[in-house]
């Protein structure tokens, strides 16, 4: 059965001059416009494609690919503005999506981003967008392990960094001393979980945690000081925006990598920064 909000692979019952018509199972037929057939489908195949209603309800396919699908969230930019019926979403489809009135966390305007959930309306069986994070995200707790590369959204910004949605699912918090400089509303990108406490609360990083992680930095360390002449004038007291920009990580990794190669007696932690105790290896 063809699942109304997500990417289906459906067969290709007929052709007909509207376009190509796709076995929704219980839904009956399924109209692909012809503009948007893809060159090689034939009656009989298969074919990905998207599901939602069209201005009049009816059931339609297409192939191409929304930013984000029912159940997922995603930072979409306003295109236009319904004072009585709500704000409509660029999200990648000719159709633009519908952020209703109720679902609205704050006034908007046109060219704003604000992260949604796209989702299923239970009044109208319509696709919709809902900008009400915390009704959305999921408040069972996480199975996610600690080193765990996670998808990340940022959702907003607090006094201790940036609250960020993970997997789809779950909110969680990214510490702003782990960060070499301010992250964008709505940006999204690779992160590693760092732990899940008792309470559910998740906090995240953008380094991988652990051994796993330190292990390689003692390496990159040894070969940039070494390329530096023998020191670099970073240690303990360095800012965390000056150790990510030379290392790529955050200040609480590289003290952490930096402790390894002094008691394995690669460094010496001086003053004004660290120096290898042999250049020569």
């Amino acid at each position: 059965m063809a699942l109304l909000g997500k990417r289906n692979l459906l067969r290709i019952v007929r052709g007909a001059p509207p376009g190509f018509y796709l076995d929704g199972g219980t839904h009956g037929e399924i109209l692909l416009p012809g503009s948007l057939i893809p060159a090689g489908a034939t009656p009989g195949g298969d074919i990905e494609v998207f599901i939602y209603r069209d201005s009049e309800d009816r059931l339609v396919a297409t192939t191409q690919k929304p930013y984000a699908e029912v159940g997922e969230f995603a930072a979409l930019r306003v295109v236009g503005i319904n004072p009585r019926i709500g704000v409509f979403l660029d999200w990648g489809l000719d159709k633009d999506l519908l952020l209703p009135v109720r679902e609205q966390s704050g006034p908007l305007r046109v060219g704003e981003t604000v992260v949604v959930q796209v989702m299923l309306d239970e009044r109208s069986d319509r696709i919709v967008a809902s900008a009400r994070l915390n009704r959305r995200l999921n408040l069972t707790p996480p199975a996610y392990a600690e080193g765990q590369a996670v998808e990340l959204l940022v959702t907003g910004e607090t006094p201790l960094g940036y609250n960020v949605i993970v997997e789809n699912a779950h909110r969680a918090l990214l510490y702003r001393t782990d960060l070499s400089g301010p992250l964008t509303y709505g940006a999204s990108f690779k992160g590693y979980v760092r732990t899940v406490r008792e309470d559910g609360k998740i906090d995240v990083a953008l380094d991988r945690a652990g051994y796993h992680r330190i292990a390689p930095l003692t390496d990159t360390i040894v070969e940039k000081v070494r390329a530096a002449g023998g020191r670099m004038p970073f240690h303990d007291g360095s800012s965390p925006e000056e150790i990510r920009a030379a290392f790529g990580v955050s200040k609480k990794a590289f003290k952490q990598a930096i402790g390894l190669l002094f008691k394995a007696r690669r460094i010496v932690i001086e003053e004004h920064g660290i120096r290898l105790t042999d250049t020569k290896k």
